[in-house]
């Protein structure tokens, strides 16, 4: 059965794509097959893959609102090996007043989930970066949330709003929801800064946090212009170290 983990926090800038693809792409080097939901209307992950976003037939849009099948939103992402990613673009932005009349409407994720849950090690939701439907959505459907933490002065901003969300979901809609754990990204070891947010949090947060930390990295940020994960990018990077370090974290949790 997959271990599903939905990345979120609904401060944006904070990593939480970058994070999705690279783990993701990772998570298939190790050998792990895995299952990536693109959940964010922007479509981000999706082209951070190399998937054209406007010559796609079938997205999580049309999933959503039952005009095709899981296995028919399904696409294989060329040369990652291990990685299939359900696509998404901007007709998703029209999904939360699509599924105002729709019975169950938390649960519309979950149940299409369901099906496939069991033909992948692992399934990441990339969440919006809001508390909208959608987020509610890949709540009721995954086991643990993993949350990136910017190194910045503000990285605390909507954390707590976040786990207040998180306890909601699981008193009232999804009672196995727990946080798999917090990562810290964009983090520079030369400013007092990173170090200070970083001991911040720790202090601050009753949650598991990830020895791997994720720097500033200048083929991070390059990476998806090309539409590639940075393992694939740049693979001596210390960004794809890291990454390759926090996949490796996450499976010794998931045992």
């Amino acid at each position: 059965m997959g271990n599903i983990i939905a990345i979120a926090n609904q401060k944006g800038g904070v990593g939480k794509t970058t994070t999705t693809i690279n783990l993701s792409a990772s998570l298939g080097e190790l050998g792990k097959k895995v299952l990536v939901i693109d959940l964010d209307p922007q479509g981000n992950t999706t082209s951070g893959f190399g998937i054209g976003k406007e010559d796609i037939e079938n997205t999580v849009y049309e999933l959503m609102i039952n005009e095709c099948t899981v296995k028919g939103a399904m696409m294989t992402v060329d040369g990652i090996e291990n990685v299939t990613i359900i696509p998404s673009n901007v007709n998703l932005a029209g999904a939360e007043i699509e599924l105002i009349d729709f019975t169950e409407k938390e649960f519309i994720l979950k149940n299409i989930v369901d099906y496939v849950k069991d033909d992948f090690d692992y399934i990441i939701i990339d969440c919006p970066p809001s508390l909208n439907m959608l987020t509610v959505n890949a709540m009721t459907t995954a086991d643990s949330m993993l949350i990136p933490i910017q190194c910045e002065y503000y990285a605390l901003e909507g954390i707590e709003q976040l786990i207040h969300t998180i306890n909601l979901i699981q008193k009232r809609l999804n009672p196995k929801l727990g946080i798999e754990g917090i990562v810290f990204t964009m983090y520079d070891g030369r400013t007092n800064l990173s170090k200070d947010v970083v001991d911040n949090v720790k202090s601050n947060l009753n949650a598991h946090i990830y020895n791997t930390i994720i720097p500033r990295n200048v083929s991070l940020a390059e990476a998806p212009s090309h539409g590639l994960p940075i393992n694939k990018y740049d693979p001596k990077s210390t960004g794809a170290k890291s990454y390759k370090n926090l996949a490796k974290e996450v499976t010794e949790g998931s045992k």
